[in-house]
């Protein structure tokens, strides 16, 4: 494979402290979104389980001495491994036998199902979610905030975003997928909606090899798209689906959203449960995501254009677009991204928080027009939380479309998208 015109990506430098100190390394994560090319960069061999011209060999192989697919210089890459689910095992085997770090790296762009394998492959395998670009990964940001810094109480920021709103609502439609990055535009929209067609037409079928409706696939698709970066309950989705198609049952419902996010396609965001002061209730929902907001623009035959023309849709893709770049650099720093709503509708679009404890509330806005109120419902979660049981916010932040990164009066960050790296 050629490394010439690789892209660095954030997780480069997780994938090889995890080959330092493990036998194997998965990387997981949906189609096209660089898996592939990420591992060719540091393998030093490849299998590719999907080459047309050994693919049936390599099965039989892999059904009568699986040991020999495994031969090679390390760390081999065994791309697409679920292809031929015994791999995992014997990968395990081989691990334990050779008894050093860094041999084998698998990619895999769907999750077998759990009876697949004789082992979870604890204390062997080391896992690794890739996503698609965020736009610091796509030089479309330029960095001149950290989130790390931010954790680290670094909080005299100041950043000038080169990205226009225009530019802004062609990535959402573009997407992260690194195919398209630098491709003239009409090729990369163009691409991400063929992108979309595979999902519907092969993708969700191959995951569990139940041949799936396609008409059925595009409806469930475009109802997670309406409702994408809200808290919209699977009934809610479902009936959505049902004013159009009346046959589908909840059962097959949730067999196509299972194949779904078993493919990457779907990755809601959970809901975060702090310790608060008071008794308030909190909400538990997830929040409905994809696992970038291109796939919700090419299902509904969006464009730049025509989502520039609707603001409101628009400040849902713009949220959904910081969850996928936020869930991105969060990763780097050893966190992971929440959402708070509490019975009050006291919300934070994303809380970050740190395997050490360390935590941030995020608030989205497209525009500065609404930036006051998030910053005054970002200091009142700041007071529901009982900081006698759970640390103080490292950080209050406003994530925008706008130009400028400052610190407030009232110490509330404003930050925009086309600032931001991990």
């Amino acid at each position: 494979m050629a490394k010439y015109d690789y892209l660095p990506r954030i997780c480069d430098v997780e994938l090889q402290e995890a080959l330092a100190v493990m036998g194997s390394v998965l990387i997981e994560g949906a189609k096209w979104c660089g898996k592939t090319s990420t591992a060719g960069n540091i393998a030093r061999s490849t299998l590719y389980m999907q080459d047309p011209d050994n693919a049936r060999s390599y099965q039989e192989m892999a059904d009568t001495k699986p040991s020999l697919l495994l031969q090679g210089e390390a760390p081999r890459l065994i791309d697409e491994w679920q292809m031929a689910p015994v791999l995992w095992d014997a990968v395990r085997f081989e691990v334990d036998k050779r008894g050093l770090p860094g041999q084998f790296i698998l990619t895999g762009s769907a999750v077998p199902a759990d009876n697949v394998t004789a082992h979870t492959g604890t204390g062997r395998f080391a896992r690794i979610m890739m996503r698609p670009m965020s736009l610091y990964e796509s030089k479309e940001s330029n960095g001149t905030v950290s989130l790390a810094d931010l954790f680290d109480g670094k909080h005299d920021i100041e950043g000038i975003s080169n990205l226009s709103i225009e530019q802004i609502a062609f990535t959402i439609c573009r997407g992260g997928f690194p195919a398209t990055i630098g491709k003239p535009d009409k090729t990369a929209l163009r691409m991400s909606i063929d992108y979309v067609e595979a999902i519907i037409n092969q993708d969700i079928s191959r995951i569990d090899g139940v041949e799936k409706n396609p008409a059925r696939a595009r409806l469930l698709l475009r109802s997670l798209a309406r409702n994408i970066a809200t808290v919209a309950s699977m009934q809610t989705i479902l009936d959505d689906v049902e004013s159009t198609e009346t046959t589908i049952t909840y059962k097959t419902f949730a067999v196509y959203y299972n194949a779904l996010r078993r493919i990457f396609v779907v990755e809601d965001m959970p809901a975060w449960s702090p310790s608060l002061r008071s008794k308030t209730a909190i909400r538990t929902s997830p929040k409905r995501h994809l696992v970038d907001p291109a796939i919700a623009t090419a299902v509904m035959r969006a464009n730049p254009e025509a989502i520039l023309r609707d603001f409101e849709y628009f400040g849902f893709l713009f949220e959904a677009l910081c969850a996928r770049d936020m869930r991105v650099y969060a990763q780097r720093n050893d966190g992971d991204v929440f959402h708070y709503r509490d019975k009050s509708n006291l919300e934070a679009d994303m809380i970050v928080q740190l395997r050490d404890g360390r935590w941030g509330a995020i608030e989205v806005k497209l525009g500065q027009k609404q930036i006051d109120e998030a910053a005054d419902n970002l200091l009142k979660l700041k007071e529901k939380i009982n900081t006698d049981k759970i640390r103080k916010p490292s950080f209050l932040l406003i994530l925008t479309g706008g130009q400028f990164a400052f610190r407030r009066k009232n110490g509330v960050l404003v930050v925009p998208i086309g600032c931001l790296k991990n």
